[in-house]
């Protein structure tokens, strides 16, 4: 089979290359993204490899231009992406990226350092000016009302010492300095200041308990917020003026302020020195107006020449370090004038990697060639699955239950019709489909606009990577929808029902206890496709039609997709020439399977076909037999209960001796399965007198001939086991294999139960939601429909289309990974991740680090 069926076909290649061509032909398998390395220095530390010095250099030039990439954000400036790839530039290119990146970064930290400080001084004039203002209202005050402020101040003003001797003061000017009769230092004082606007409390507190409320404060908040020169928030502060007397405690005035990062300010007595002062501040606050603009302009124009080329510099330098990195894994020949590396390549491209690393050496201008030669081993090569924008997310829902063993059938192009159908069987609605179809076709429209945007949100990533398999969803939900003719829980009419009415309009129409039925009451042929809509209005036996109906439709495609996932092992089987596998476990395996439960299925069919409700005794709906207590009496040998008048008890002349005959084959494969293959392997082994050692696996055990050497590399070598953990293993797959074909034929039953879920769920919304405005008369009526159809319609949008689609997906991914891939699929290999200059720059990041 092609790569499509199976992963590529890998070899493992040993690669010679000149020191100074290494660089250029790394870069061309980069951009080319079909080699994987091994690192061939596992025990030799990051920091003592060859390139080390390299790859700190470019961590140094990815950090400055993070540096630039976060100051471009940080104004809101667009950068140019123009999507290209620039090619990675040479190594003395190197020292040109560096100096730039140091010019532009220095440049850029010394405008901000100037900015920060112009700020800063800007930050202190607007408080000195806001100071000089409230300080000002603060002297008006005071002259205009010194009698009635005199009597306060008096007693703020007083110290400990003066009021236990009784003593007190006399009128006190704010901002005069009066000197007193007795004591020198007993004069009021003032500072000015401002302060956070929620520091203001606890500040007020502790001056009150530090000075004894012998401190008179006032504060008036500033109501401009003021920039913080640091981080450019916005802080909210206000002006205080605390008067005091003495140097002791100006002295613990000032340090409560420091203690508080309040900041103090010159604020002179006489108004007259104010206003000078004023005049100036605002003559100061002018000019750094136009200096911080013209500051502000630079950085803008710096960082807009910076932004037009950001995104290639980052694609440059990942290249660089990732090319680093990457020589890093090679070894050093005894010259040390060539590099030696090891690597897996997918056989069908040596011819395409031999002419990249052609184009290195022409590029480099070495003379001589590289050399690729192919080794031969016995380790299991990666998994390289070929995929393309379609296949990619059908791969990874595969991938996600463990990756592929080399050369192992591949599920992912049976599941990419088989998930959306399983899908539909159970969201089966015309409507709700065409939703999540339209929407999966709109991202597949605008796929390369909306891919350009890389958004982190990661739930819009899961859906638009997966926006094949939802448009496929929708599709198919189309077709199940078309088939059960339910579009939001109504039928469609297309050709028109062929059911006629036998009894009174009236009657039928008012009686909801009235059965709808079959016999006698279809004119002509039954309803061309799908379910005829007048199981619509059949109130009474609609949901067991329609149960029977899906239950048995749910077993038929569960028993198919097991049976399909059985003879996928039969292809695995033969391509590893694993022979005893292939007689003593895929032939017992599908004989069980097809002895009983596809034997189930065909007596569904021969129900159907065989047993109608118009046809006469015993082939009539009154004889037809349960398929379930028939399926119960054949593998506990009962006899059939009887059975009505005229009715037959079997439904086909020997029935009974063939389900005797196919049970007993059923349960003679069991033995087989679970003795059969450990015996040969011990019968080989004391043939070929091999003790239970380490070593190659022998011919009986994996089938005739290694799957090493013979497909590209590939190992199917491991160690020997015991002969008991073979017994033991064996014995665990028969069992998980026999009881899980009851169970997974059981599990294909939530098929019906999801659609009877979401039937009735989109029924529910339409009768208790939709019909209610649809019963409304008049112009109410209008406005109450539209506001009721809005919320149908986001209950419709966000409940059964995305929780219900959600169920219904997660349930379809068990379905394939439980019951259908444990037939056959392994998953125990790991996956094939080539040096990809693509899926770097993909990904933000140059590789691995090297520290």
């Amino acid at each position: 089979m092609g790569s499509l069926f199976r992963s590529e076909e890998m070899a493992l290649c040993q690669l010679f290359l000149q020191s100074e061509a290494a660089y250029a032909c790394v870069s061309e398998l980069g951009e080319l993204g079909l080699v994987q390395f091994r690192d061939l220095n596992p025990d030799v530390n990051a920091f003592q490899r060859k390139f080390v010095n390299e790859v700190r250099r470019c961590d140094e030039m990815e950090r400055k231009l993070r540096y630039l990439e976060k100051e471009i954000k940080k104004d809101g400036i667009p950068m140019l992406d123009t999507g290209e790839s620039p090619e990675a530039p040479q190594p003395r290119e190197m020292i040109d990226l560096e100096a730039t990146f140091e010019k532009l970064e220095n440049e850029l930290r010394e405008v901000n350092q100037n900015a920060e400080a112009l700020k800063r001084n800007f930050l202190e004039l607007t408080e000195l000016k806001h100071i000089l203002r409230k300080t000002q209202v603060f002297f008006d005050e005071q002259e205009g009302g010194v009698n009635q402020t005199t009597e306060s101040m008096t007693r703020a003003l007083i110290t400990d010492e003066a009021r236990t001797a009784g003593a007190s003061m006399g009128p006190v000017q704010l901002g005069y300095m009066e000197k007193s009769n007795e004591r020198e230092d007993f004069m009021p004082c003032f500072v000015a200041g401002v302060i956070l606007r929620e520091r203001l409390p606890a500040f007020e507190r502790m001056l009150w308990r530090a000075c004894r409320g012998n401190v008179f404060l006032r504060q008036a908040m500033i109501e401009t917020p003021l920039e913080d020169p640091t981080n450019g928030d916005q802080v909210h502060k206000s002006v205080f003026i605390i008067f005091f007397q003495g140097d002791q405690l100006k002295t613990r005035v000032k340090k409560i302020c420091e203690g508080f990062r309040a900041t103090l300010y010159p604020c002179p007595e006489a108004p007259a020195d104010r206003r000078e002062m004023a005049m100036g501040v605002m003559t100061r606050i002018e000019d750094l107006n136009t200096v911080l603009g013209q500051t502000q302009d630079h950085r803008h124009r710096v960082l807009v020449a910076a932004a037009k080329n950001l995104k290639n510099w980052f694609v440059k330098v990942r290249k660089i370090k990732a090319i680093y990195h990457t020589l890093n894994l090679f070894n050093l020949d005894v010259t040390q004038k060539c590099l030696i590396a090891e690597c897996w390549v997918p056989l069908l491209d040596i011819e395409t990697i031999q002419l990249a690393l052609r184009r290195g050496t022409e590029r480099s201008g070495s003379s001589v060639p590289p050399i690729l030669n192919r080794m031969q081993t016995f380790e299991n090569p990666p998994t390289y699955n070929r995929t393309n924008k379609f296949t990619k997310a059908f791969q990874a829902l595969i991938d996600a239950y463990g990756v592929a063993s080399y050369r192992e059938m591949n599920p992912a192009p049976y599941t990419i019709i088989t998930f959306p159908f399983l899908f539909a069987v159970m969201f089966g609605d015309l409507g709700h489909g065409a939703i999540m179809a339209l929407f999966g076709l709109w991202m597949i429209r605008k796929e390369k606009g909306l891919a350009a945007q890389k958004t982190d949100n990661e739930i819009w990533n899961i859906f638009f990577g997966g926006r094949y398999i939802i448009f496929l969803m929708g599709v198919f939900s189309m077709y199940t929808g078309l088939i059960y003719n339910d579009i939001f829980s109504k039928s469609l009419n297309i050709f028109g029902s062929h059911w006629h009415m036998s009894y009174n309009k009236s009657t039928v129409m008012e009686n909801k206890f009235l059965q709808l039925n079959p016999k006698g009451d279809y004119e002509g042929a039954p309803y061309p496709f799908g379910m005829d809509p007048i199981w619509q209005v059949a109130n009474a036996n609609k949901i067991i039609f329609h149960n029977a109906y899906k239950m048995k439709i749910s077993i038929i495609f569960g028993v198919i997709h097991m049976i399909f996932g059985v003879i996928m092992s039969w292809h695995n089987h033969t391509y590893f020439r694993n022979r005893i596998s292939m007689i003593y476990e895929f032939i017992p395996q599908l004989v069980f399977l097809l002895l009983l439960f596809f034997y189930m299925v065909l007596l569904m069919f021969i129900k159907w076909i065989k047993f109608a409700a118009t046809n006469e005794k015993p082939y009539n709906e009154a004889c037809a037999p349960s398929i379930l207590i028939t399926f119960i009496d054949m593998v506990l040998f009962n006899t059939p209960k009887p059975v009505p008048e005229k009715c037959e008890v079997y439904m086909f002349l020997g029935q009974h001796f063939i389900q005797v005959l196919f049970v007993l084959v059923a349960v003679g494969c069991i033995p087989v399965m679970l003795l059969a293959k450990p015996l040969l392997i011990m019968q080989a082994r004391k043939q070929a007198n091999v003790q239970p050692i380490a070593g190659a696996t022998s011919d009986a055990e994996t089938g005739g001939v290694s799957n090493g050497g013979s497909h590209g590399g590939g190992g199917g070598h491991e160690e020997e086991e015991e002969l008991s953990e073979i017994f033991i293993h064996q014995s665990i797959h028969t069992i998980e294999y026999v009881l899980g074909s009851v169970s997974h034929t059981a599990s294909y039953l939530r098929l019906w139960a999801l659609s009877l879920a979401h039937a009735q769920l989109a029924e529910v919304l339409w009768t208790m939601v939709l019909s209610i405005g649809l019963k409304q008369e008049g112009w109410v009526g209008g406005v109450v429909l539209t506001c009721v159809f809005a919320f149908w319609a986001i209950l419709t949008v966000g409940i059964l289309v995305l929780m219900e689609g959600l169920s219904a997906f997660l349930h379809t991914l068990r379905l394939h990974w439980v019951e259908f891939q444990s037939k056959f699929y392994k998953g125990q290999g790991y996956a094939f991740q080539p040096f990809s200059f693509d899926a770097i720059i993909e990904n933000g990041a140059a590789g691995t680090d090297a520290e």
